[in-house]
């Protein structure tokens, strides 16, 4: 009994000694201010992967013994220009050989055509004869393309990537891989969008209104050049939802590289979007909420829908009107239901304290 007493004694008191402070609180003059609306944009952002536009492999089209390499890792190459050398002592005794055969086939077919002339051989051995000439040029072009394999050139302008496991007097299979040529001045930007995006975009290209997208490298810069969008993958993906896009960026001083990543920035306008601090909202099971003060002075809880994200500020899709007024800062010092005494504040007052990220 005297137990059951004593904890009633100390809850009186609890709840006694924090009326005050409540009290003091309420007397208190909070902050309080309405909804800033404006058109604005704001970036949209998609993990990227950077491609060449061209990004072939290198291979050996012969097999031999690798005589010279003519150019290192990262060098920028021209169009034509002679890369690796494979031993061509073979080849160029093949070619040779068919060179030889040919010679022998001209004079056969010259001789038989004058023996014609004085009706000594046939038509028949005529037409052989000819037949030959001809399978020995075929023979002498066969030896010379395989002649030609033995150089590797370099196809278009590019720069070449990391040497394989090759080195001057490898044995090189056919086929084997030597390298990569990259052609850097146009970069292929791959990026995966959600389906209200991929919507939203589709809406505008039909209107034929031209859209732009930024590179952000990965030390956070921008890169120079503006991309535009090029082309859209066929199907949206079964796992994300999400469909790729293509943009395109010119590469004129060949900062981008094959394989690296960034970050793409796709500009979105808002008209009349609803601004409200971040510091002014709270949260309740995954929730977001601000304090609303009625037209009695009293805090009414009210829940709002989020838009967009960005630096100190919420772009709002629903949940408070331009008339409503909302608590900018103290909600940890409040309650719903505590009437308050508060000062107005303009929304534009409001958004000049803040380091807005577009506006």
């Amino acid at each position: 009994m005297y137990q059951i007493f004593f904890v009633t004694l100390i809850g009186v008191s609890v709840l006694l000694g924090c009326h005050p402070k409540k009290h003091q609180e309420a007397s208190q003059t909070f902050k309080v201010s309405t909804p800033y609306f404006t058109d604005t944009t704001y970036n949209q952002e998609f993990v990227c992967q950077i491609r060449a536009i061209q990004h072939i492999e290198l291979r050996a089209l012969e097999k031999g013994y690798l005589q010279k390499i003519y150019v290192d890792e990262g060098q920028f190459v021209r169009k034509g220009q002679l890369l690796f050398q494979i031993k061509p002592n073979i080849y160029q005794a093949e070619a040779q050989i068919s060179s030889s055969e040919l010679e022998f086939a001209k004079i056969e077919y010259e001789n038989n055509k004058a023996l014609l002339q004085k009706n000594i051989v046939s038509k028949s051995e005529v037409a052989l004869s000819e037949a030959k000439l001809a399978k020995a040029k075929a023979e002498l072009s066969l030896a010379k393309t395989h002649l030609g394999f033995t150089e590797i050139r370099a196809p278009f302008d590019g720069i070449i990537g990391k040497f394989e496991e090759v080195r001057v007097g490898s044995l090189l299979d056919e086929g084997e891989l030597l390298t990569t040529l990259s052609d850097n001045r146009k970069m292929w930007v791959y990026f995966n969008v959600p389906e209200t995006q991929y919507l939203d975009y589709m809406k505008l290209k039909s209107k034929n209104l031209a859209q732009k997208v930024q590179l952000k490298l990965a030390n956070d810069e921008l890169f120079s050049e503006t991309g535009s969008i090029e082309t859209i993958e066929s199907d949206f993906s079964n796992t994300s939802g999400n469909i790729a896009f293509r943009a395109v960026f010119d590469n004129p001083q060949l900062l981008l590289r094959y394989g690296q990543t960034g970050t793409i920035l796709w500009p979105k306008p808002i008209q009349n979007a609803m601004i409200i601090p971040q510091k002014s909202t709270f949260e309740i099971l995954d929730k977001k909420f601000v304090y609303v003060v009625n037209k009695d002075g009293v805090l009414e809880t009210r829940e709002i829908v989020v838009d967009t994200e960005l630096p100190h500020i919420f772009i709002l899709k629903s949940g408070l009107s331009i008339t409503d007024k909302y608590l900018l800062e103290g909600q940890k010092k409040v309650s719903k239901g505590d009437k308050i005494n508060y000062k107005l504040i303009s929304p534009s007052a409001v958004m000049a304290d803040l380091d807005l990220y577009a506006n």
